[in-house]
């Protein structure tokens, strides 16, 4: 297991109470798997939509996540 952190925004944030998590995962993960891991230890992100962001792209939900990667799950933006 290997301690991963993951960057919140917007109204991710607001329902986790926190800017990040910390996730204990057997890495390597794909990037569905690390969305499926952090709903199922943290109830308020389930039914939210969110893309997972590796390194500072979105990944597709079969891009591997790799060992001291930048995370981050994104809202869907709007703007105008």
């Amino acid at each position: 297991m290997a301690p991963v952190r993951v960057l919140l925004f917007a109204g991710l944030a607001e329902a986790c109470g926190a800017r990040a998590l910390e996730l204990d995962l057997a890495l390597p993960v794909s990037a569905a798997e690390l969305r499926r891991a952090a709903q199922a230890r943290h109830p308020e992100l389930a039914g939210r939509v969110f893309r997972v962001s590796v390194n500072a792209r979105y990944a597709a939900d079969e891009d591997a996540v790799p060992p001291g990667a930048e995370l981050a799950f994104l809202p869907p933006v709007s703007g105008g």
